[in-house]
């Protein structure tokens, strides 16, 4: 595709991009990655921009969508240290590989019950036991389902997300948790890492701490999920002329970053450099992801599959929820 085609997307997006941003800082609550997605929402159903983002801007925010997206999930291998993970201890981590594989399938099989498309339901269980956006991504690469049946996945793990943020840290003193088991509950059970972040600072330092180490345990389980869901596909298209590889080259390079990050060769300025370029790729590729959902659409078709995720968020916060309390016992 020309740069000239690509170029009005990618313009569109810088701004958002920025303002997104801009109300994080201003409200940390509000994860940057959250906002960018509600921006594209808005873009694309404001009469005054919603030709503009379907017409020369959607070849742009399409590749911002798919390609931006890949290269924030490699660099979000920088976040991942193999020595943080082993120092939760086995029983933890045997833990969250159970939330992980229970909520996948449970997930699934809700989606499923509530009659939505096989593609649908594997995208939603990813994004949802994994790492929200990020890991639907890379499961529709290696499964090759088509960049526009992302947008509905990425819609629900992004508002289910956001509910956990103003939802849970209410739910804090009538459960009687202290701000270690809230947070590991918060890393066992929210979407994505920001959302973790702004889930669990709400309980301390401490909390905060924890809740991203079992979050990235979950994260570090993208790899091997993906690997089983290419090889089954692979198993199951022996006719096809042309297959997907087992483990896309983008997931490949997401676990040369986890041992990169587990050297200790990097620096903290390397680290937060990495950081700040995750975050305007995936920002990029979730406002482009947003600015391809027609409100119209989803009110029409999203009834079902809003509830499906609404009862897999409830799953998983009580299997999250489990974990935690036999973790911090």
């Amino acid at each position: 595709m020309s740069r000239s085609r690509l170029l009005p997307g990618l313009v569109t997006a810088a701004p958002a991009l920025a303002l997104a941003f801009a109300v994080h800082t201003l409200v940390p609550a509000l994860p940057a990655m959250t906002v960018a997605v509600a921006l594209g929402l808005l873009v694309a159903n404001l009469p005054g921009t919603a030709v503009w983002i379907a017409g020369r801007a959607r070849p742009g925010l399409d590749f911002a969508g798919k390609h931006f997206m890949r290269a924030g999930i490699v660099l979000l291998g920088l976040k991942v240290s193999i020595q943080d993970i082993l120092g939760l201890g086995w029983l933890a981590m045997l833990l969250i590989c159970g939330v992980v594989l229970l909520s996948f399938g449970g997930t699934y099989l809700l989606v499923r019950l509530f009659r939505l498309p096989r593609d649908t339901a594997l995208l939603v269980a990813t994004g949802f036991s994994i790492c929200g956006a990020s890991a639907i991504g890379a499961m529709a690469a290696v499964r090759r389902i088509k960049h526009a049946d992302t947008v509905l996945p990425v819609a629900l793990v992004t508002l289910c997300g956001t509910l956990a943020i103003g939802l849970l840290p209410l739910l804090m003193q009538p459960l009687r948790l202290d701000p270690l088991t809230f947070g590991a509950w918060t890393g066992a059970s929210v979407h994505d890492v920001g959302q973790v972040v702004a889930t669990a600072q709400t309980a301390g330092t401490a909390a905060l701490g924890l809740a991203v180490v079992v979050k990235l345990t979950r994260v570090l389980l993208l790899a091997p999920v993906v690997a089983i869901a290419g090889l089954h596909h692979r198993a199951n298209s022996s006719g096809q002329q042309s297959l997907p590889p087992v483990v896309p080259l983008f997931v490949l390079g997401f676990v040369g970053m986890v041992v990169l990050r587990s050297t200790g060769w990097l620096s903290e300025a390397w680290l937060d450099t990495d950081a700040g370029f995750q975050d305007i790729f995936l920002g990029a590729a979730l406002f482009g992801l947003g600015s391809a959902v027609r409100v119209r659409t989803l009110l029409h078709t999203g009834a079902r599959a809003l509830t499906a995720a609404l009862a897999a968020w409830l799953l998983i916060a009580l299997l999250g929820l489990a974990a935690a309390l036999l973790m911090t016992a």
